[in-house]
C-alpha cells in the first residue's frame, strides 16, 4: 500500500492583549537610526525624545504613584519605607501601621519597638523605624503638624532624601520641583540612552535638560510602571514593549529593527 502523506499544520502563536497593545502603539513610531549595536546615532534628538514621552502617556494613561497613601504624611512615611522594598510590600504593611499611629503626632508619640514590629517586613526596620519617628517629631515640632511643601523643609525631616522629597511634592502637592529617580529610572534612562550618569543626582540633572518640566512628574511614574512590568532587568519583554523601536539597548531580548 502506499504510504499516506501527512501534513503538520502549525498554529500561529497567539499575541498576548499587551502584546498586541504594545505593537499598536510602536507602529506609529520611527525607528531610531543606529550608529552600530546598542548606539542611538543621536539619542537626544529632541523628536526621540517627544517620541518616548508620546510612547509613555499612550501606555501609561492617568499614572499615578504607586504607594497606596491618603494624604502627604502617609505618602512620605510610604516612601521612607520603600527604600529597597518593594511598593507592593510597603502596601501591605502601612494599613495597620496607620491604624495604629494615623498622625504625625501619634507616631512620632509611639516608641520604637512598636514601629518596628509594624514595619519588620520592609527590612532594615530599625533604621526606617527611627526615620519615620524621627520624620514624625519634625513635622510636629518644626510645622505643626503638617508635611512641609518646599524641598528645602522637606529635606530636614529625617529620613527624607531627595527621591523621597520629589515623591511628596510631585505625587501629592504636584508641585514639579525635580524628577524622581529610582533604581528604575536610573536602569530605563540609561537603557534608553538617555543619560550616562550613575548617581542619581546627576541622573536628575540630566533629566531635568530634556524632559520639559511638565513632564517631569509622569515621566517618573511612566519609567517606573515600565521597568517592573515590561523592561525587566534580568530580562527586559522587548516583544512587548511600546518603546522597543525608540531603544537600541545592546541586549535587547527581540528587535524589530
Amino acid at each position: 500500500m502506499p504510504r499516506t502523506k501527512t501534513t503538520t499544520v502549525v498554529k500561529p502563536v497567539q499575541q498576548s492583549p499587551v502584546g498586541m497593545k504594545a505593537r499598536a502603539i510602536a507602529a506609529t513610531e520611527s525607528a531610531s537610526p543606529k550608529k552600530k549595536l546598542g548606539k542611538t546615532a543621536n539619542p537626544l534628538d529632541p523628536k526621540r525624545v517627544t517620541a518616548i514621552l508620546e510612547v509613555l502617556e499612550k501606555t501609561y494613561p492617568g499614572v499615578v504613584c504607586a504607594l497606596n497613601h491618603r494624604n502627604a504624611w502617609e505618602l512620605t512615611v510610604a516612601t521612607i519605607l520603600s527604600a529597597q522594598c518593594t511598593d507592593v510590600r510597603v502596601n501591605l504593611v502601612t494599613p495597620a501601621l496607620f491604624k495604629a499611629f494615623p498622625t504625625p503626632k501619634a507616631m512620632a508619640a509611639a516608641s520604637l519597638p512598636e514601629l518596628e514590629e509594624l514595619i519588620r517586613t520592609t527590612g532594615f526596620y530599625r533604621n526606617k523605624a527611627k526615620s519615620i519617628k524621627g520624620a514624625a517629631k519634625a513635622v510636629v515640632e518644626e510645622f505643626g503638624g503638617k508635611v512641609p511643601q518646599t524641598m528645602e523643609e522637606l529635606l530636614r525631616l529625617p529620613g527624607v532624601a531627595r527621591k523621597t522629597a520629589n515623591v511628596v511634592l510631585g505625587s501629592w502637592f504636584r508641585i514639579a520641583v525635580g524628577v524622581v529617580v529610582d533604581t528604575h529610572v536610573m536602569r530605563l534612562t540609561r537603557r534608553l540612552e538617555l543619560t550616562n550618569e550613575t548617581a542619581p543626582e546627576k541622573v536628575e540633572r540630566d533629566m531635568m535638560k530634556i524632559i520639559p518640566k511638565d513632564h517631569w512628574i509622569a515621566f517618573s511614574h511612566e519609567l517606573i510602571h515600565h521597568g517592573r512590568q515590561i523592561c525587566i532587568a534580568r530580562k527586559p519583554k522587548c516583544v512587548d514593549c511600546t518603546l522597543e523601536k525608540l531603544c537600541n539597548s545592546s541586549d535587547k531580548t527581540w528587535t524589530s529593527h
